[in-house]
């Protein structure tokens, strides 16, 4: 893939939606259709072990709006083959008027050995998944026509081998988990013809020590996960910041607590560090488990990072 991205992400503040990987249809529906409303530009859900289905729950976010893009973020590429990921997409794609954005990615190992796989080589997996990918075997009913194009996407990338691998055989990159220091990174890497989503998460809290908690709460899981230790490594956070569910100083760099105006300030940072478009991932609690509160509280200022 080469040349302009093809991906059109509606804007620059999307909303990443942890929630949607697990909550009935009967709870997403309404909580996507008010997203879409309150102005932001894109949906984002995940997929893990034992969660719902990336396609089928792409669908039901698509049939639930009419504006708003929604995108994988992100469909495990263990979790299907080639063929059926570009098939699936492209039926999302015609069904929901070019509205869903493809993201890929090669998850942890964790997420995939129970599959019945062994997870190795995370960027050759990914390279040969593309290839896979773009050896389309569609037949068209119509004899004359055209190859059909590499279906767009962005891929999961961390670290350096697979930014590089995403700006070669994609439109771009989803990054998850990181600080403005690897949004300007990946930028550089990147280069200026692709896009690059990245998620931060969000926490409505003024008070210091119980955001931090919170934000704690948030990083356990991947603060186990070796993946993203080495992404943190990497951006200078040693063994010390991992430790009891993270440093001030890690808690800090991932989670954007506070009120409005510091929330804001940390968005502003990853767009002009190069971000196309930053998620936010609002970190809900007992009383909103979807977060829809923090986003409802956001969505008035939106329009003047547009």
């Amino acid at each position: 893939m080469s040349g302009a991205t093809t991906i059109e992400l509606g804007g620059r503040i999307g909303a990443w939606m942890g929630a949607f990987a697990v909550a009935p249809a009967a709870a997403a529906r309404p909580a996507a259709a008010e997203i879409e409303e309150l102005g932001y530009a894109c949906i984002w859900y995940p997929e893990g072990l034992g969660t719902r289905e990336s396609f089928t729950n792409g669908a039901v976010l698509l049939d639930a709006t009419e504006r708003i893009r929604v995108g994988s973020g992100i469909a495990n590429i263990w979790g299907r083959d080639p063929v059926a990921a570009a098939n699936g997409a492209r039926v999302l794609d015609d069904a929901f008027d070019g509205r869903f954005v493809l993201g890929l990615g090669v998850s942890h190992p964790r997420q995939v050995d129970p599959r019945g796989h062994t997870y190795a080589k995370p960027v050759a997996r990914m390279r040969a998944f593309l290839d896979a990918m773009d050896d389309d075997p569609f037949v068209s009913p119509d004899a004359t026509a055209a190859p059909r194009p590499p279906v767009p996407r962005v891929l999961a990338a961390l670290r350096e081998p697979m930014l590089r691998l995403a700006a070669e055989r994609a439109d771009g990159a989803h990054t998850f988990l990181v600080s403005v220091e690897h949004t300007r990174r990946a930028r550089e890497i990147l280069g200026p013809g692709r896009v690059l989503v990245v998620e931060q998460k969000v926490l409505w809290e003024r008070d210091p020590t119980a955001a931090r908690a919170r934000g704690r709460q948030a990083l356990g899981w991947y603060l186990d996960t070796p993946n993203y230790l080495e992404s943190l490594r990497a951006l200078g956070f040693d063994d010390d910041d991992h430790a009891g569910g993270g440093s001030d100083r890690l808690v800090d760099a991932l989670v954007a607590w506070g009120d409005e105006e510091r929330i804001f300030e940390r968005l502003r940072a990853h767009l002009d560090a190069g971000a196309d478009q930053v998620a936010i991932q609002p970190l809900g609690d007992d009383a909103d488990p979807l977060g829809l509160g923090v986003l409802r509280a956001l969505a008035p200022s939106i329009p003047g990072l547009g």
